[in-house]
């Protein structure tokens, strides 16, 4: 299952920490952010629970990048 969902990050550096930290997330097979149209597409591995996952993913990418946000609620 592939979703797309909206962030908020400052610049694209910060967009490069997140997708890497997002990858490194169980139950994400793959994960593409778009700094230019502040999108983070993320496939999930199968049997994955979205919003557990997506809960995972948001504390690893904080852990790069305090101030992110990730729109998946």
């Amino acid at each position: 299952m592939k979703k797309t969902y909206s962030i908020e990050v400052d610049c694209a550096n910060c967009a490069s920490k997140m997708e890497a930290a997002a990858k490194k997330t169980a139950g994400v097979k793959d994960c593409i952010v778009n700094f230019m149209t502040l999108k983070m597409k993320v496939e999930f591995e199968e049997g994955a629970d979205v919003n557990e996952v997506m809960d995972r993913v948001l504390k690893a990418c904080r852990k790069v990048e305090p101030d992110c946000e990730i729109n998946y609620k």
